[in-house]
Formats: structure tokens, sequence, C-alpha cells
């Protein structure tokens, strides 16, 4: 029973993508067909310049928006940087936080996205960690070793009952970009073992409240496969999440594999 707890995402990151012209027309497209899945969070997350327009736009429909990013302080001198408060204040409700490009390319650490994450949790925000692997592991285990460890670091200094509202992103580097992504089996291996490490730190109750989802490469015709996994609980999206008929393909995926692990359920 406590997989039809946990709702499945389906997260689009658009990046540095879309105009605000773009982005009120996606999600007009997108609205009513979203409303036919009602089991599904439909999440979109643009730049900071987007989010107004598209609060706006999605106005009293089902779908939820979110930030790429975020600073841990309320205010101050940080120049070019969004702080919590202005994204709680202008209604956000998600905020993606450690994601691969974050941590490649401007050198974000486990502890910085561990201080970001308490600061979106005070204002209550969610955030969607993602979790990535920034080495070439020579096998499984050090592949499990590398994401324990990420797992660890990121939730330092949060309590239990708050954990259970933290969203995480598996991201495995090779991945992300690459139209490759990895095998079911792979993804349900490696957040099986996130999932028995938060066990570890916190208990059973907290890991299995805890919604874990898989990101790399994610496409329509492989959502499914990923999606009906015990443990992923949806994906987070890029490319394939810049067509508005992709994203609604994949809430439509995300339905039919949470209808799936359901009958498997009542089978028992």
């Amino acid at each position: 029973m406590e997989m039809m707890r946990r709702r499945p995402l389906v997260v689009a990151n658009w990046k540095m993508n879309k105009l605000p012209s773009e982005s009120a027309a996606y999600i007009d497209k997108i609205e009513k067909p979203a409303d036919q899945f009602p089991d599904v969070i439909p999440v979109l997350a643009g730049q900071d310049v987007l989010l107004p327009g598209m609060i706006h736009a999605a106005r009293g429909t089902n779908i939820s928006i979110g930030a790429e990013n975020m600073y841990w302080k309320d205010q101050g001198s940080f120049t070019g940087e969004t702080s919590p408060a202005a994204l709680a204040d202008l209604g956000i409700r998600y905020v993606i936080l450690g994601h691969s490009e974050r941590r490649n390319y401007f050198h974000e650490t486990d502890e910085m996205v561990n201080r970001k994450a308490q600061a979106a949790l005070q204002h209550n925000l969610i955030p969607i960690i993602a979790l990535d692997e920034a080495i070439i592991p020579r096998n499984e285990n050090d592949r499990s070793h590398w994401v324990v460890n990420q797992v660890i670091e990121t939730f330092e200094g949060i309590s239990a009952q708050t954990a259970k509202t933290v969203i995480l992103a598996y991201e495995p580097t090779a991945s992300i970009g690459s139209g490759q992504a990895m095998t079911p089996e792979l993804a349900q291996f490696a957040l099986r073992r996130i999932r028995l490490t938060l066990a570890d730190m916190y208990n059973w109750d907290v890991a299995k409240a805890v919604r874990i989802m898989y990101g790399g490469s994610v496409k329509p015709d492989n959502a499914y496969e990923l999606m009906i996994q015990d443990d992923i609980d949806g994906v987070l999206v890029g490319n394939a999440a810049l067509d508005p008929d992709q994203f609604i393909a994949l809430c439509q995926i995300a339905n039919q594999a949470l209808l799936t692990k359901i009958s498997r359920l009542d089978e028992f």
C-alpha cells in the first residue's frame, strides 16, 4: 500500500530554454489534458525570469510551478541569486536543487545543496534534490557507495518528519543528454539503495514516504518500464519535456504505471 500513497510526479526541467510567451502557450496547451490524470503531479520548472508568467498562466489548474535553483539566504548582497523567500512569496511550490549541471558547471557541493534544502524547507518549498554520479564507478558497489554518501550529506540536519516532504531525483551523469537512459533494473537497484539508506538514517516510515524519481534521457518510449519499478515515483525530464505533447504523454504513462503498481498490489 505504500506505493499508492506516493503520487507520481512528472517534472519538466526546462533548463535555459523557453521565452515568456512560449511558456504561457505551453501551459495553455497542457492544462486540459493534464486534468485527465488527477493522481499524477505535473510540475514545470523554468528560468527565474519565466516564473511570474508561469504562475499566472497555471492559476486555477493542477499544474505546479517550480524553480530550477535558489540561494540559501533570504536577502543580502548576493547579486544574481534568488532567495527562497522571494520564491515562496511568488507562489512557487517546488525547487530543483543540486542538479548535475549546477554541480559540474557551478561547482556546487553536497554541503551547499544541503544548506539550500534546509532554507527551502523553512519557507515551505518542496525541494527536488538531484543525486548524480560525478565519478565513473568501477562496479555496482562503487555506485552504491557514492549515492549513499550523497544521501547522507543531503539530509544532514533535516528532521525525520521534515524529511518525508523531500523529493529526490536520481540522475546518472552518463545518461543525462545521452539519449540512453539507465536500464529499468539498474535504476530500480539504485533507487532501492537510496530508500534503504533513508531507512538506516531515519526509519522505514520515512523511507517509504520519500518520493524518489529517475532522471536522465527519459522519454515516452522508455518511461513506462522505468515508472513501473517499485521504487521509482516519477521522472525528471529535460529535452523531452520541452515539447508539450511529450509532456502530456509522460503524464499519461505515469498514470498507467501507477495503475499497474496498484493492480500488482491487489494480487497479494
